[in-house]
């Protein structure tokens, strides 16, 4: 059965969260990078240096939401496509068997 537009309306919208969302961490995680660059010869005590700490903070915990966000969506994902397969009266492959035969380059 072929994708409603609706389907696919939806999953850009939500890679588009996705990619914002990235591109937030992205950005929070230059902006740590600089501060500390800015920071590396500052005393311990001093506020460049606590101020690079708390970036660096939220850059890892941001990283870290992402990171669970990203996770969520591939295991909702597998969801609906083992209930599609359900739908089918067919059991879904491994995810390992899935993607075996679709690289034409070695590692």
């Amino acid at each position: 059965m072929a994708e409603s537009e609706h389907q696919r309306r939806q999953r850009g919208a939500g890679a588009g969260r996705l990619v914002r969302r990235a591109a937030g961490v992205v950005a929070t995680g230059v902006t740590g990078v600089l501060v500390v660059r800015l920071a590396e010869g500052s005393e311990p005590g001093s506020l460049p240096r606590k101020v690079a700490v708390r970036v660096t903070r939220w850059g890892i915990v941001g990283t870290r939401r992402a990171e669970a966000a990203v996770e969520r969506a591939r295991l909702a994902a597998g969801d609906v496509r083992a209930q599609a397969y359900a739908d089918l009266g067919e059991s879904a492959p491994p995810p390992a068997a899935r993607g075996a035969g679709g690289h034409d380059h070695p590692h």
